[in-house]
């Protein structure tokens, strides 16, 4: 698959970009988009407790539904991975069985449909009272070791169903039993299930090199294998069977289930597990989780979209509350933008939201026409997507990218996922959010600053402003940071630099949300200049690493040699093979006496040189070792001195993102060049 893109500097025109104009690109992007969603909305409906339908549902709804309201062109709406361990924990907490006792069950799903309706008014009233930034209060390690959490439990959860066995219990009692799980499996359902998981892992590696098998998603071709060889091996019969002295069950519990009229399953909500705590507790974790993954989602998007249109976060978070209210009334998971299908729409070449519409379109037809196909779809297979998809979401690649940015990010990358595994989200992305508040203080950012930037405001040009930030700039207090950021700049339409050089500690989810804001100011014509940090230390070599200030790297020694004018060639040499590339020399300084040539091979004419340079204390060393032993002993009339100094540094006049790619200051060169513009740089 590959990204539509434009000619080089050409964006459509939005008043233009209608359901007419792009008619043929977003109907191919939302048809392909249909048979990716189709498969996994099933899954994940039956991994959060709730009938298949339900799934297909919010599909539907949340498609249709949010392309009028929302502006974000190309994120798709529906049922996501991310949001099962709170559906199931909802109506597990309502009495779920598991499929022991249908009545309980189906209570169990109306109550947390009354719990759904809740959250999508919550998140209405979000919308309304503009709160789009609430998922940049979360530092970004939390979030995402939240999210590798749920894949480890999703995985946890969908194993034993991919091999046809039933298992029950928290994330550490699952891994316990795996081996357990893998004895007992039923070898049917397993083949089911283990060749759906080989097709989802490998046929990426396969899609590179036949672009026939490119523009067919996966999960599809796990259905043109999974339901055939269910057919074959008559897993809809209710039978057993004898494999290596032991019996195993088959029949219509291995498959889906979906009603033939779908509007026949529509399911009013009950309201009245809202009279209890346990109910106001999901509809909070529904709204504030259900909020940040979609807005987080939204702005990923936005990061890849060819057109680099941006969404307003706040209509769009109203769009999805209220696609989520409707879909509880009326039987629905609840509704994000899911991040893997609204990729899958780019690649296909989706151009606007009516993209998302077609897939909902497509949906609705599908299931209402011919719904006795979903019947013969094994369990196992949908299983093994999931599985695919939590993987996704705890890969290794996630734990080595965060190392990479930092040791202490991943501290508090692995005390949230392991939070969330012993305890819940809520309370798991807590500790990790608590774990980050307590480094940012051992990292000496002070209390005061914890939660509210200092920033002073001062006028450089007539377009130009400049924020002087002091103490910290960190997750808890960057929502103010931002906001007075973006009204300097994008509302009042000023060229911003934001000023560093008196910052303490400067923390990662900071770090990256800068670099988003500077692409965000030029894609508005004005520029975002981050100065003042090459006085800070970087965690890791990491674009994004945390910062903290160094006064090591703001103290210096200058060494000022004198020396006789004929050295000045082999002093260069020396400093170049020390690694020294900044220095100055000014000349003349004066002439030698005779008496002081007595010793040298140099004649009274001979001028002399003055060489100085601001050093790090282990160059400084180096220095000194080597005018010991190869300048000192032969030149005697050479002066040394070494001033301890407390350099200021010169800033960056580049973007925050350039002056990255090029390093930073390291020995820095001092002053100007001497009469006969000699100059070593």
């Amino acid at each position: 698959m590959t990204v539509s893109k434009l000619p080089e500097g050409q964006v459509p025109k939005m008043g233009l970009a209608g359901p007419t104009q792009n008619l043929q690109y977003d109907l191919k992007a939302g048809f392909l988009v249909f048979l990716i969603a189709l498969p996994l909305c099933l899954g994940i409906s039956l991994a959060c407790g709730y009938p298949a339908i339900a799934g297909i549902f919010s599909a539907i709804i949340g498609s249709i539904v949010t392309t009028f309201i929302s502006n974000s062109q190309l994120t798709i709406k529906g049922p996501a991975a991310g949001l099962i361990v709170i559906a199931i924990g909802t109506v597990i907490d309502f009495g779920f069985t598991g499929g022991r006792d249908p009545v309980a069950d189906f209570q169990a799903y109306r109550l947390a449909l009354g719990v759904g309706v809740a959250a999508g008014c919550i998140q209405i009233l979000f919308g309304l009272l503009r709160v789009g930034s609430l998922g940049d209060f979360f530092p970004l390690s939390a979030v995402h070791g939240m999210l590798a959490a749920i894949g480890i439990i999703i995985i946890l959860k969908q194993f034993p169903i991919a091999l046809g066995v039933s298992a029950a219990g928290g994330p550490f009692e699952l891994i316990a039993h795996v081996p357990s799980i893998i004895m007992h499996m039923n070898p049917y359902i397993a083949a089911i299930g283990f060749g759906s998981l080989v097709i989802m892992f490998g046929l990426p590696y396969i899609k590179q090199r036949s672009k026939l098998i490119q523009m067919i998603p996966a999960p599809m071709f796990v259905l043109f294998f999974a339901i055939p060889l269910g057919l074959y091996l008559g897993i809809s019969r209710e039978q057993t069977y004898i494999y290596q002295g032991h019996e195993f069950e088959l029949g219509k519990k291995f498959l889906v289930d979906v009603p033939s009229n779908m509007f026949k399953a529509i399911t009013n909500p009950d309201f009245s597990g809202l009279k209890t705590v346990i109910g106001w507790k999901w509809v909070i974790m529904f709204a504030l989780i259900g909020s940040i993954e979609s807005l987080l989602s939204a702005k990923a998007i936005d990061i890849i979209d060819p057109w680099k249109r941006k969404t307003n976060l706040n209509r769009d978070l109203l769009a999805v509350g209220i696609a989520n209210t409707f879909c509880a009334f009326i039987g629905g998971l609840p509704v994000i933008s899911e991040i893997v299908r609204s990729k899958a729409n780019i690649y296909n070449g989706g151009r606007t939201r009516f993209a998302g519409m077609y897939h909902g379109i497509f949906l609705l037809l599908f299931v209402g026409l011919i719904p006795f196909l979903l019947c013969q779809i094994p369990l196992a297979a949908l299983a093994a997507m999931l599985v695919f998809t939590g993987f996704q979401l705890t890969s290794p690649r996630e734990y080595i990218n965060t190392y990479r940015i930092g040791v202490e990010q991943l501290i508090i990358f692995m005390s949230t996922v392991i939070g969330v595994l012993a305890t819940d989200l809520v309370i798991g992305i807590a500790i990790g959010i608590g774990v980050n508040l307590l480094i940012n203080i051992i990292e000496g950012v002070p209390l005061r600053s914890l939660f509210k930037p200092y920033l002073d405001i001062k006028i450089r040009d007539r377009n130009t402003l400049a924020i002087i930030v002091r103490d910290s700039a960190v997750f808890s207090n960057w929502i103010p940071f931002k906001g007075k950021i973006e009204q300097l700049g994008l509302i009042q339409r000023n060229n911003v630099i934001v000023n560093m050089s008196k910052v303490k500690l400067v923390d990662h989810s900071v770090m990256e949300k800068l670099h988003e804001l500077e692409r965000e100011f030029e894609q508005n014509n004005v520029t975002l200049q981050v100065i003042g940090l090459e006085g800070h230390k970087k965690a890791s070599g990491h674009p994004d690493s945390s910062r903290k200030l160094d006064q090591e790297l703001l103290m210096r020694k200058r060494v000022t040699i004198i020396a006789n004018s004929l050295l000045l060639k082999q002093l260069r040499t020396g400093f170049c093979n020390l690694g020294i590339a900044q220095f100055m020399t000014v000349e003349p300084v004066g002439r030698l006496t005779e008496t002081e040539t007595e010793t040298e091979t140099l004649s009274s004419a001979d001028s002399l040189i003055r060489i100085e340079a601001l050093l790090q204390t282990e160059k400084t060393e180096g220095l000194l070792e080597y005018l010991r032993e190869q300048i000192l002993p032969y030149h005697i009339t050479t002066i040394v001195c070494v001033e301890n100094i407390e350099a200021v540094l010169p800033y960056s006049t580049k973007s925050l993102s350039k002056s990255e790619e090029q390093g930073q200051f390291s020995d820095l060169f001092v002053g100007n060049a001497g009469n006969n513009g000699e100059n070593s740089v």
